[in-house]
């Protein structure tokens, strides 16, 4: 059966890629949009009292397949193929070609060349932005907004060190379906952090658990290293060193550094045991 959440159908319509594959009242040809603001939430029904299951940020693009009355959108991310409902507000008609992106945890675009100006909005690690000159201070984009050259990089200007991305988000507010410093959940955490390396990863942890790496057998479980992703059910942590972790959890309501091995013992003491350690290298 296809994975709802990484395929665009319902009963009463479908994406047009679709037809003869799934049941559905209709078919129809998605519209491309551009993500227009700095994060955007993409959420299970299109309510704003509905679950947040991602969020999308700023320059993405998603495929639309459907827009209601009410002001929600429904259609497919382009980068990690989630499906789920947007603000149409969010987005536009695609207007830009990113050059850049932002490589800080948060930056701060300001309206004009002065960092006293007050800021137009603030953007997330990993946002998108068409970057048309810049000076010895600012980046400019195309929607003429300044930001801070230190901020930014050229897309293919990858981390060496995805676990040392993960370790700036330490203190984070944990948000289910987050995925910014704002707030943001263990898979988010994983996914921003490979992102911000070049590797691309599935948004939830059952994906990641699926997709990524190699899975070490469980003799070897105890020689995890940097790098390595510990997998519980509905639960992933990043290996920073023979003793310690850092993930996105509920327990700390944050993202936070522990001992791998207090980490294994209070989980298991609320129900689940480690199902796997992937190896991504």
């Amino acid at each position: 059966m296809a994975d709802p959440r990484l395929t665009p159908a319902r009963p009463d319509l479908a994406a047009k890629h679709l037809e003869g594959r799934v049941q559905a009242a209709r078919f129809v040809e998605g519209v491309e949009f551009e993500v227009f603001d700095p994060i955007a939430p993409v959420r299970r029904s299109p309510s704003h009292d509905a679950a947040l299951d991602t969020e999308a940020l700023k320059g993405e693009r998603v495929t639309i397949y459907d827009r209601d009355a009410e002001g929600w959108a429904w259609g497919q991310l382009q980068s990690d193929g989630y499906v789920g409902w947007l603000p149409d507000s969010a987005l536009v008609q695609p207007r830009s070609t990113a050059t850049h992106k932002i490589t800080a945890l948060r930056t701060l675009a300001f309206p004009g060349p002065s960092i006293k100006l007050p800021p137009a909005e603030s953007l997330p690690l990993g946002a998108r932005v068409e970057i048309v000159k810049s000076d010895a201070n600012f980046a400019i984009t195309s929607q003429r907004h300044y930001l801070p050259l230190q901020h930014v990089g050229l897309l293919d200007a990858n981390e060496a060190d995805f676990v040392a991305v993960a370790e700036r988000f330490v203190g984070t507010p944990y948000l289910w379906g987050g995925k910014s410093a704002l707030g943001i959940d263990c898979s988010g955490l994983v996914q921003i952090s490979l992102a911000a390396a070049g590797i691309p990863a599935p948004r939830d942890s059952d994906m990641q658990e699926a997709a990524l790496g190699k899975a070490l057998p469980q003799s070897e479980w105890r020689g995890a290293k940097r790098g390595d992703l510990i997998f519980w059910k509905g639960h992933v942590a990043i290996v920073r060193d023979q003793e310690t972790i850092v993930h996105a959890n509920a327990h700390h309501m944050a993202t936070a550094i522990e001992t791998t091995q207090g980490a294994i013992d209070r989980i298991k003491a609320a129900g689940s045991g480690v199902i796997s350690i992937k190896r991504l290298s």
